[in-house]
């Protein structure tokens, strides 16, 4: 059975508005669950965190939507303690480990969460989510960033009526983390799949300020929502996953690719810059994916990587151009490998990277990393 938030099965009218119709923006000219581990007494002064994103974070909430994008099934999970919880992943994700540097518990899905684990935050993510709420729909249901939102202002309204959580958490919204990892989709989902329209309408720059226009509304109204420390994740090295390359012969990283998604980058750490001069006592934090992944791609034998170019699970060229199958058997040697399927990183990776988003130099966040953020 789902566990709802504030009750021992989730309501009909909770996942009615989980999954609200969706409006697009302007078309435009041209029990509770054991994965979410135990209760961490803590220390650094954040009393919860909030999970915006897509399949790079969601940890289930995709599992109660009818949806081609889930990963409920084995081999996903199989290093996690639990067994597959709708990860992504072998076993972590990026915000699993950053949770545990905070000293929280794992964050619990939404769709999922208990009356006592909503104190620690909640995780909105949804897989092939997008900024737009178009993106993605080729893979039928998912929750776009708006919806996302809009459930986090339910999740305010059912705080209203838990004493504790009023007392722990929205009497401190200001000291919460909020996380948000928005874009990729919008790529890989909507502007580079040819039954969008949006590469006829827009050039690489023009569908960069389009989207940043609608990320800077979105993040500006979880702002007006009590949001006031942000850590914003820019996008990958998109065209070094398995499944671009197994797009080319030759196997190598897309370049034209890998060009089409600096504009936003370039656009979100300059909207970070904006927010941060006309909100007041917020506070931004701007993670460069893209760099802390050519690191990792860059000096793989460093890092203890062997296997750089396809996906630890999948099938075809690169084991990238059919993602991870359910009861497929993946590699062996998963701490060898950089991509866990054509889409996804290992959770080698991901404990790698939030480890550097937390305490990490200039060089994976800026102006400052998330343990700093956490102590102001």
């Amino acid at each position: 059975m789902v566990t709802g938030i504030f009750g021992q099965g989730i309501r009909k009218e909770a996942l009615a508005s989980a999954l609200a119709p969706e409006v697009d923006a302007p078309s435009p000219s041209p029990s509770p669950s054991p994965a979410t581990g135990g209760v961490r007494k803590r220390e650094l002064g954040v009393p919860a965190m909030f999970i915006f994103g897509d399949s790079l974070v969601d940890n289930g909430n995709n599992n109660y939507l009818a949806t081609f994008a889930r990963a409920d099934y084995y081999p996903y999970g199989i290093d996690f303690r639990t067994g597959p919880t709708g990860r992504f992943s072998n076993g972590y994700t990026m915000v699993d480990e950053i949770a545990k540097l905070l000293r929280l518990p794992l964050i619990p899905a939404y769709l999922e969460a208990s009356a006592e684990q909503i104190l620690h935050g909640i995780n909105y993510a949804s897989a092939a989510a997008g900024i737009l709420d178009i993106t993605g729909s080729n893979f039928v249901s998912r929750i776009p960033f708006n919806q996302q939102i809009r459930n986090f202002e339910n999740t305010l309204e059912q705080m209203k009526s838990n004493s504790e959580a009023q007392e722990k958490v929205l009497s401190s919204l200001d000291r919460c983390i909020f996380f948000v990892g928005m874009g990729s989709n919008d790529y890989l989902n909507n502007y580079l799949m040819p039954n969008y329209p949006s590469r006829s309408q827009f050039s690489s720059h023009q569908y960069a300020d389009y989207l940043v226009r609608h990320y800077t509304q979105q993040l500006t109204r979880l702002y007006k929502l009590g949001a006031r420390k942000f850590v914003v994740a820019g996008i990958g090295v998109m065209g070094c996953i398995p499944s671009i390359l197994a797009q080319s012969q030759s196997g190598r990283c897309s370049e034209q690719v890998n060009q089409l998604v600096l504009p936003f980058n370039a656009n979100v750490k300059t909207m970070i810059g904006n927010l941060t001069s006309v909100l007041p006592a917020s506070r931004f934090v701007y993670l460069d994916v893209r760099g802390m992944f050519l690191d990792i791609l860059s000096n793989h034998s460093s890092y203890g990587f062997k296997v750089v170019d396809k996906g630890c699970c999948g099938i075809g060229r690169n084991r990238g151009q059919i993602s991870c199958l359910p009861f497929q058997i993946p590699c062996e040697n998963r701490k060898e490998y950089v991509f866990w399927d054509a889409f996804h990183p290992t959770e080698a990776v991901n404990i790698i990277m939030g480890k550097k988003a937390f305490s990490g130099d200039q060089r994976s966040a800026f102006p400052m990393n998330i343990q700093q953020l956490a102590d102001l």
